[in-house]
């Protein structure tokens, strides 16, 4: 899924592709473009991807769990590339600070309690054939040449 493709697409049809608003992905872009400005201007090799569509491939990896190759073959570059797109829009988000997940810590103070219900399918018993006369499929005796 490209920038191009969805820059007209409706607030809500936007959302339900990205997990994002379009707000968020705005201020997402401002931040990514301006950390990649200051690292063009350093030098480097210059990027496969557009800058919208270096975070879309990052929002569909999050949402969407797909693997490298998946979204590699989506964007025309090598996994790879991709894995390393990926990591840098979420290393230039993370440093930004504006956007963020919660800590473990949060994590375990929050009030909500889970409950873990472990299964122990080890010794499942399995299905093997009986040995004997009828084993195989019997074929007719006038079919065979």
């Amino acid at each position: 899924m490209r920038y191009a493709n969805l820059k007209e697409a409706t607030e809500a049809h936007f959302r339900r592709l990205t997990g994002v608003k379009k707000e968020t992905f705005q201020k997402m872009r401002e931040v990514f473009c301006a950390a990649e400005a200051k690292r063009r201007v350093k030098g480097g090799p210059k990027p496969k991807l557009s800058e919208e569509d270096s975070i879309l491939a990052a929002l569909s990896y999050w949402r969407e769990y797909r693997t490298y190759a998946h979204i590699a073959m989506d964007y025309g570059v090598s996994e790879s590339q991709i894995f390393r797109i990926i990591k840098r829009v979420e290393d230039t988000l993370i440093k930004s600070k504006i956007f963020s997940l919660p800590g473990k810590k949060s994590l375990l103070k929050s009030d909500v309690e889970y409950e873990v219900i472990l299964i122990d399918a080890t010794e499942t018993p399995i299905e093997r054939p009986k040995r004997g006369k009828n084993t195989g499929i019997p074929a007719r005796k006038s079919d065979t040449p």
